[in-house]
């Protein structure tokens, strides 16, 4: 059953600190912590956490097992945790869990898990979701990462954190961005893309490093510069060895730089995709 929540807010789950405003609609059930606020016209589900500070402006639609975390600012006519649009969905009970200070503009949908994969989509910590956005079914999105006007993510995606993902781009399911990249506006990905990459392109090609976004976290650049090194002896060699054998002699040459590392062990982990590489 449903019940409108007027003044006082009485419902067993709802802190009294809470501002609900009039017109919005409360499934019994629902746990909400102080200091959240709930604008004109939102619709909450009866399996739905607020945890404390998130405000729902007005028209958000909430549903399924879902859980917000602190302070995250949620825009109109946003839809989160609905059934994904997965025809092998059949009413399993997945989750979704979006982080703390998270912003989501207008009309953005992120989609709850399927038994298909981990029962699980996820968007991480201080993370922007820009107008229009799209979070498949289980996508793990990493923290602070920028998906700008209408980015799309299929299901399955992984996203590393810190990564920035341009208006109109189509990330193709089950691909994996790792950490720190940069996919180029209206670009098509169809490929894994590694760690600390530019990518860009209608059918998305690897475009260098993301090199003013190392510089902005703090990169040293020592690091910079044998990332530069390892990417330019991985991708730009014309001795025509086999990729395996240039990250298993990159391993050798930087054992002890944990970035360099890092990106290796991406390239080496088990994808349903191949890398996105340079364009020929």
């Amino acid at each position: 059953s449903y019940t409108n929540l007027h003044s006082p807010h009485s419902m067993n789950g709802i802190d009294p600190s809470a501002q609900i405003h009039a017109t919005a609609i409360i499934e019994k059930g629902a746990k909400i912590a102080k200091d959240v606020i709930i604008g004109p016209y939102c619709h909450v589900g009866g399996q739905v956490t607020l945890h404390a500070g998130v405000h729902l402006i007005s028209h958000v639609s909430l549903a399924g097992d879902i859980s917000i975390g602190e302070r995250t600012i949620i825009y109109p006519f946003a839809s989160l945790g609905h059934p994904p649009q997965d025809l092998k969905y059949k009413g399993e009970p997945s989750q979704t869990l979006i982080g703390h200070d998270v912003t989501i503009r207008e009309y953005v949908t992120i989609q709850r898990g399927t038994k298909g994969d981990k029962m699980l989509t996820q968007v991480g910590n201080h993370c922007l979701l820009m107008v229009g956005a799209h979070v498949a079914h289980d996508c793990i999105v990493g923290d602070h990462v920028i998906l700008a006007n209408n980015a799309t993510l299929g299901g399955h995606v992984q996203v590393g954190q810190y990564v920035i993902i341009g208006g109109l781009s189509a990330i193709q399911q089950f691909v994996r961005i790792g950490d720190h990249a940069i996919i180029g506006g209206m670009s098509g990905v169809e490929k894994d893309v590694i760690p600390f990459a530019m990518v860009m392109g209608e059918r998305a090609y690897l475009h260098g490093l993301n090199l003013v976004g190392l510089k902005r976290r703090g990169f040293s650049s020592e690091t910079i510069h044998q990332l530069m090194t390892v990417y330019q002896e991985l991708f730009e060699d014309k001795t025509h060895v086999p990729l395996s054998e240039r990250v298993t002699q990159a391993e050798k040459d930087f054992h002890n730089n944990p970035t360099v590392i890092d990106l290796l062990k991406f390239i080496q982990n088990d994808s349903k995709r191949p890398l996105c590489l340079p364009k020929p």
